[in-house]
């Protein structure tokens, strides 16, 4: 194939040194939120945003590089990189040096392609995209950046290391960033002390030894056709479902599920993903699991501020007979939605519920599981570098991952946008069970 992207330049973008002098060399240890990520896939995020026909592409690219510095000068350990720290065989961190910097690459996209050609939610090639996010450099680095040039618009691509940090953080670097490309006023400075992570478990050790490999971290093969797709539940369609819960709960005598928007997001999708699968255990009574991430930072005692440097996340999982959740109507939406806020009340447990957090993980790859990336709460349609919001935002690593990628929606206010990638032929299957779904939802 002929390379899709024309890279014109990549430089290294050092913290700015605002205060006279650059950060100084650091090392922040790896707490055992953070070592479970050291071999996953990085997470990649494409922003999409239009440009005026006379915008002045030169200036934007300076003004974009000079704001990186400067954000980064408050987020200086995403300029460093993941290291063992001498002297030990199994404990890593985070080293920052002066002169350490972040990649960013200027390309131009070699089709003539608009921008509103990928911007879409459309189903659309993951080759075509997924370049867009740029690869991060050897040697441990924990961030990239590129900034890609298409007719009528740029493609920002954010490639991030998960052991560096969780989507909260990263989604408030880029905050930071746009408020430095504005000259708005910026959020509150990160709270960069791993020593706010107490670990009375020993839970380090119990993550380190029984970490996942890059291979279990990363389950899809990716076809040659493999396709990416948005689906945006609307408030009315989220509300549509908590009315069929309540309902479902009533009819069986059951105590109603706090069906939360995010949960019955969840619940509507997984059921659909089932569906499309086109397995041949897709009927059995077998165990399917839904995974995502529950932020522990209000939770932990003492808790930990928002703006805290790092990961604060586990995993709350929970399994559903497969036929069962496929089943259409109320009967699927109700097994799912009620295995989803399981999910939430087990990794709530604090403390005691992480140890077997790992096993959980490992049974659930084992099987099969629909992970979770991204959240409504991170307001990435806000990220204004300068030049409006983003006309899109994608997760394009959820293609080798198998997740689902979660936002709050662009278009619906009070909805939620779903970012699926699927071979072309589970692609038609999960279109029509989506549109299937909320046919049936309006009509019930």
């Amino acid at each position: 194939m002929p390379p899709i992207l024309h890279v014109v330049e990549t430089t290294l973008v050092a913290p700015s040194p605002t205060t006279g002098a650059a950060p100084p060399e650091s090392s922040l240890p790896l707490t055992f939120f953070d070592v479970f990520w050291v071999n996953s896939p990085p997470v990649e995020r494409v922003f999409y945003y239009h440009l005026a026909a006379d915008a002045d592409i030169a200036t934007i690219l300076s003004n974009l590089k000079t704001s990186l510095s400067q954000a980064l000068h408050a987020y200086y350990p995403l300029a460093g990189r993941l290291r063992i720290t001498p002297g030990t065989a199994d404990r890593y961190e985070l080293y920052y040096q002066p002169g350490d910097g972040v990649s960013f690459t200027v390309a131009e996209y070699c089709d003539d392609v608009d921008v509103h050609e990928l911007a879409t939610d459309e189903p659309k090639k993951v080759a075509k995209v997924a370049p867009l996010a740029p690869p991060l450099p050897g040697a441990g680095a924990l961030l990239a950046l590129q900034a890609t040039v298409l007719r009528r618009g740029l493609a920002i691509g954010m490639t991030v290391h998960h052991a560096a940090c969780d989507g909260a953080c990263s989604t408030r670097f880029l905050h930071t960033w746009a408020a430095a490309s504005t000259g708005s006023h910026p959020p509150p400075r990160p709270v960069i002390d791993r020593t706010l992570i107490k670990d009375p478990r020993c839970l380090y050790d119990v993550f380190v030894k029984a970490m996942l490999t890059a291979g279990e971290m990363e389950r899809v093969k990716m076809s040659d056709d493999q396709l990416f797709a948005t689906f945006t539940l609307s408030k009315e369609d989220i509300q549509r479902v908590k009315d069929v819960i309540a309902g479902e709960a009533g009819r069986r005598g059951a105590a109603p599920s706090r069906c939360s928007s995010l949960v019955a997001t969840f619940g509507f999708i997984w059921p659909c993903y089932q569906r499309a699968k086109d397995d041949a255990g897709s009927n059995s009574g077998d165990p399917t699991y839904l995974g995502f991430s529950i932020d522990h930072r209000a939770r932990m005692k003492p808790p930990i501020p928002d703006e805290y440097l790092g990961n604060c996340i586990s995993a709350a999982i929970h399994a559903a007979p497969k036929d069962q959740l496929a089943a259409a109507g109320a009967g699927g939406l109700f097994i799912s939605c009620t295995a989803v806020v399981a999910a939430i009340e087990e990794a709530m447990g604090g403390m005691e519920t992480m140890e077997p957090w790992l096993d959980r993980v490992k049974e659930a790859i084992a099987a099969e599981v629909l992970s979770v990336a991204g959240s409504p709460w991170f307001r990435v349609y806000d990220v204004d570098l300068g030049f409006g919001p983003p006309a899109k935002v994608e997760i394009v690593s959820v293609a080798r991952t198998g997740a689902m990628a979660v936002a709050e929606s662009r278009s619906s206010n009070g909805g939620m946008e779903v970012g699926i990638s699927l071979p072309a032929s589970g692609m038609q299957r999960f279109q029509k069970c989506y549109d299937d779904a909320i046919a049936w939802l309006h009509h019930h």
